[in-house]
């Protein structure tokens, strides 16, 4: 099966430099209409150019593609409002968000200053808020779209230093749980790209034999995966260096206790049994929990 996106109009954050670039140019060398967005700052979100962000279209126009360049800032709604109206006037149409925009302000959580937590949600958390705000009437009327939410192991394993791009990482994950539920009837899907690359952002990280592996293009290779029309929904797909793997949460079916046994000493003893994976299973949404342990309660209160 090829993979192609003629006709469909891509929007991709933080795509001036690194993984957002190699996903704009792939997008475009498989025939997709992309905006190239990038506000041009540092690594650490200080400054502002559109330098990179046009390098990029020239390089997708010298190609023989079709591209836009624009400079929203991620974490200003009414920027973003402004990218995808400009899209829709040259256009007329979104398919494609990837949200790959993202900044570091790396510190243990004891040295960090708050400012610095609150840019990294900021950009991160409601930079893909506002941009998938931003498109999701439009994908709604025409019944199509993909989203991708760009992830990290250091949201759903941890990494020392990095508490506010961890958290930021993992609150992308459930702002997509729940898109993947409201989207569903529209043909709109949504789905996770937790890359490992050697970008500016890593580069400090690893030794140049070990970024030499890691490519843009082996997870750009992903995120393509997750946004044509056949992708899957609410899945997380896990690149870098050419290895893929899939992460997903799990929840054991647990144990009952009693109303007048219901103490914390009979939770630490029933601990086992609470932790017991036999028998896990992925929940749909959240109500599968609560319908879970009252399905349990009531099959445990039932006279014998």
């Amino acid at each position: 099966m090829s993979v192609r996106f003629d006709g469909q109009v891509a929007i991709v954050t933080g795509a001036g430099n690194g993984l957002g670039k190699s996903h704009a140019l792939a997008l475009a060398e498989r025939g997709a209409k992309v905006v190239v967005n990038d506000l041009g700052g540092a690594r650490d979100g200080s400054g502002a150019s559109s330098e990179a962000a046009l390098a990029v279209v020239r390089e997708i126009e010298a190609r023989g593609g079709e591209a836009i360049a624009h400079g929203a800032n991620v974490a200003k709604f009414e920027e973003v409002q402004d990218m995808v109206q400009q899209a829709m006037a040259k256009w007329r149409r979104v398919d494609i968000l990837i949200n790959n925009a993202g900044i570091l302000r790396d510190k243990t959580f004891a040295k960090m200053d708050l400012a610095d937590f609150q840019l990294v949600m900021d950009v991160h958390v409601m930079g893909s808020v506002n941009c998938t705000k931003a498109v999701w009437d439009i994908m709604r009327e025409q019944n199509y779209g993909r989203i991708v939410m760009t992830t990290s192991s250091s949201g759903m394993y941890g990494n020392f230093g990095q508490s506010n791009y961890g958290a930021a990482k993992m609150a992308v994950l459930g702002l997509m749980n729940t898109l993947v539920l409201e989207g569903a009837k529209y043909g709109i899907r949504i789905n996770a790209l937790s890359p490992t690359a050697g970008t500016r952002m890593t580069e400090d990280l690893m030794p140049p034999e070990v970024l030499a592996m890691l490519t843009p293009e082996a997870v750009t290779t992903g995120a393509l995966t997750l946004c044509h029309k056949n992708a899957p929904n609410r899945f997380i797909l896990c690149a870098g260096a050419g290895g893929y793997a899939s992460t997903r949460l799990f929840e054991t079916p647990g144990t009952f206790i009693p109303v007048d046994e219901q103490t914390p000493e009979a939770v630490l003893e029933n601990w086992s049994k609470i932790c017991d994976q036999g028998g896990q299973a992925e929940l749909a949404s959240g109500a599968g929990q609560t319908e879970k342990f009252l399905t349990l309660a009531m099959s445990q209160s039932q006279p014998a």
